[in-house]
This record gives C-alpha cells, sequence and structure tokens, in this order.
C-alpha cells in the first residue's frame, strides 16, 4: 500500500499527468482567445503531448511557447488556409439550402466529403508541423497522405476528438470537461500520432532542430 501512494507511485504520478494536462489545457485555450493563434496554439500543445507520451516533455511553459514562437509563422498560414475553406465550404451548405431536386443532393454530398477530408487533414497537419520540418504545402500534402494511409487510426482520432464536444452538447453539465478536454484530447491522440511518425522519421528528438523534415 506504501508503494501505491509513495511520490513515484501510480497515484501521485497519475496526480501529476493530470496536473501538467491542466496547466496545458490553460495555457493552449489561453493562447487561443485571439483566434487567429489557434493554428500555432495547436502545434504548440501537440509539441508538448508528443513529449509527454515519451516522457520528455520538461518544462510544460517553456517547451510550449518555444514550438509556439518558433512555428507561428507556418502554423497561421496553415489556419488561415482551413479557415478559407471552411467559409467556402458553409457558404456552399448555404447555397444548398436554396435548391431543390437532386442539385442540393449533390452539394449537401460534395460538402459533406470535404468536411470529412478536412477532419482528416486537420487530425494530422498541426502535430505534423510540430514533429518535422517542411514547407506549408508539403505539411499539408504529408497530413492528407498519412491520413489515408493509416485510415483507422485517422477515424479512431476524429472520434476521440469529437466525443467530449458532444457529451457537452447533450450534457451541459460536463462543461467542467473544458479545464482538461484539450489537452486530454491531444495526449491520447498523441500515443497513436508517435507510433505513426516513428515509421517516417525514427530518430531522437534534439531542442535545438525538429526530427528532420516530413516527407512521406
Amino acid at each position: 500500500m506504501s508503494r501505491v501512494f509513495n511520490f513515484e507511485g501510480p497515484v501521485f504520478s497519475s496526480l501529476s499527468r493530470l496536473a501538467d494536462l491542466f496547466w496545458l489545457n490553460l495555457l493552449f485555450v489561453v493562447c487561443c482567445i485571439p483566434i487567429v493563434t489557434i493554428g500555432a496554439a495547436t502545434t504548440a500543445l501537440y509539441y508538448v503531448t508528443l513529449k509527454m507520451v515519451k516522457d520528455e516533455e520538461g518544462y510544460i511553459t517553456r517547451s510550449f511557447f518555444r514550438s509556439f514562437k518558433r512555428n507561428f509563422a507556418q502554423a497561421t498560414v496553415i489556419w488561415a488556409m482551413f479557415l478559407f475553406v471552411a467559409t467556402i465550404l458553409m457558404f456552399d451548405f448555404r447555397i444548398a439550402g436554396g435548391t431543390d431536386g437532386t442539385m442540393n443532393n449533390v452539394i449537401v454530398v460534395a460538402v459533406f466529403v470535404m468536411v470529412i477530408i478536412v477532419a482528416m487533414v486537420l487530425t494530422y497537419v498541426f502535430p505534423i508541423l510540430s514533429k518535422f520540418d517542411n514547407t506549408v504545402v508539403n505539411t499539408v500534402k504529408n497530413a492528407f497522405l498519412i491520413s489515408i494511409r493509416h485510415l483507422p487510426y485517422t477515424i479512431l482520432m476524429i472520434i476521440i476528438s469529437i466525443v467530449p464536444a458532444v457529451l457537452i452538447w447533450f450534457f451541459p453539465a460536463l462543461l467542467i470537461l473544458v479545464l482538461i478536454m484539450f489537452s486530454a484530447v491531444a495526449y491520447i491522440n498523441s500515443k497513436f500520432l508517435i507510433k505513426i511518425f516513428t515509421l517516417y522519421m525514427p530518430k531522437q528528438d534534439t531542442d535545438s532542430a525538429e526530427e528532420g523534415n516530413g516527407q512521406v
């Protein structure tokens, strides 16, 4: 029993991990408030959680803002691209509402397919950016290719990502999950992502540089 409750036991280790995830979640939410910084904040979030699953996170705040600063430009460009695509999809969906018959069905199906593709790419693009050095175009391309190549993992991670939001939508009392929701989802997904990334660039992380380029 004493081993369970010592400072290196499972109870304190779990509480320490929860505290880290709570703090990381707070950093992420605060850095997302300007909206335009969501891409950089998500990249930094995954930079830390990918290290956490390997027990290499070090100082969470320092690691988070190191990645936030390093990847800000590319992450913001990628985020702006997805906002642009999302705007077009919303516009197309509104057009579908004003049409009848076959055309309506065609537009709805096309929008649905595009939403799925966007969700698949978003699952990987910021984690890839946090892990590998590459151009914006290649980062997005690799995210798409990897999402297809590892489709079962992709579907699983998308489900993991939306389940908390669905639970809060139907059970508002669970809003407290927001305190840890984003970092917990990233942490769980990172367990799968690290396995996938190892297949492409199985090198040790360093503080001065990422693991190399992310060519598929």
